[in-house]
């Protein structure tokens, strides 16, 4: 494609020996689960972060279903979250038993909405689930109030936002619990799968170290039902060689989105908005548009990569139908389903290439 929507190999090619040597030294040591790598990442990520647990796992969505169990969260419970979002942040909930209860987002930044959030709340509720979407910080000081005041988990699910921040604390050390993904177009994306918990409770992190490793300490003794969820070590030896990186990285779209605005590009589009005391790091960059379709068509004529996602919210689709949302039940999410357009985004987006985008909107437009 003439400008690619992201460009994994450009990004990693210098690193490209560094990388290559981390397996090599796996490979030779022969060391693959939970080895010396894994507790070196977990460690280095807490310290990154500023909390005081990390505990590597398989996947993002794993993460998840491990925040949720190891706060006993199941049969008969609800968690409100977003519908404007990933399918495994429902999913999750679904899976361990639980019913997901969905709120509306706001319109400029495409989090949940405090307000939406607190109507929803029942006497089965336990847990607010806030994705940090597309790299933007929820507003975790609103949702903290409603989930104390209400005696509630607050899990973020941050996947997509790892070096975010809000008010300088990062994204991941603010709620009760948070998850990570390290799948590859992540901010930090490994070569594979891999996921993160995070947690400042000593007796939460020690449950999922267990629930991580089908419930035992010592693969002898079981003390409960658990799962094979391991970060595996060739994985973490990558991600460590990525970690010191990202700061840097993230730096780079953050002034790839300020030449966006710099070109001009909200004279075809509206540009993504940030929330005060937010520090957002671009995981995607997503705009809105009055006539989607007729940008989108006017990009891929000119080979510039767009792509929509989530245009039908999880409160729409089939397999939660039995909840019974009706269309228009949650309208700023279903707006952002239908006018929301992700364009290219990434570290090492040249400038070039952005300014290719704006002239295929010109040329659209004249």
């Amino acid at each position: 494609m003439g400008v690619p929507l992201m460009d994994l190999r450009g990004q990693w090619a210098p690193l490209h020996d560094q990388i290559t040597a981390a397996v090599g030294e796996v490979i030779t040591s022969g060391v693959f689960i939970l080895g010396p790598n894994v507790k070196a990442f977990e460690a280095e990520t807490a310290a990154d972060l500023g909390v005081a647990h990390a505990v590597g796992v398989a996947n993002g969505t794993d993460a998840l279903l491990l925040a949720l169990r190891a706060h006993d969260i199941g049969a008969g419970d609800e968690v409100i979250c977003p519908a404007y979002t990933f399918y495994a942040t429902p999913e999750s909930i679904a899976a361990v038993g639980a019913t997901p209860v969905f709120a509306d987002i706001e319109p400029t930044t495409y989090q949940l909405d405090p307000a939406s959030v607190e109507a929803a709340i029942t006497d089965r509720t336990k847990a607010i689930m806030a994705v940090h979407l597309f790299g933007h910080p929820a507003p975790m000081k609103e949702l903290r109030a409603i989930a104390d005041a209400k005696g509630l988990l607050l899990i973020e699910d941050a996947a997509q936002s790892y070096g975010a921040s809000l008010d300088g604390v990062r994204c991941g050390a603010i709620g009760d619990i948070a998850t990570f993904s390290f799948f590859p177009t992540k901010n930090l994306g490994g070569f594979g799968d891999g996921g993160l918990v995070t947690t400042n409770d000593d007796a939460i992190a020690e449950r999922i170290r267990e629930l991580r490793f089908h419930g035992s300490k010592d693969k002898r003794t079981f003390t409960q039902v658990g799962m094979n969820s391991r970060l595996d070590e060739l994985q973490a030896a990558i991600l460590r060689v990525l970690l010191p990186e990202l700061a840097g990285w993230n730096d780079l779209r953050q002034a790839a989105a300020a030449r966006y605005a710099d070109l001009g590009l909200d004279r075809f589009v509206e540009l993504p908005g940030t929330a005060p005391g937010a520090d957002p790091i671009y995981h995607l960059y997503v705009v809105r548009c009055q006539d989607r379709d007729a940008i989108q068509g006017a990009l891929k004529a000119a080979d510039v990569g767009c792509v929509v996602y989530y245009d039908t919210p999880h409160h729409l689709q089939p397999v939660f139908a039995d909840l019974g949302y009706e269309e228009g039940s949650l309208p700023e999410t279903e707006r952002a389903s239908r006018e929301c357009l992700a364009l290219p985004m990434y570290p090492t987006l040249p400038e070039a290439d952005q300014h290719a985008l704006i002239a295929a909107l010109e040329a659209a437009s004249a």
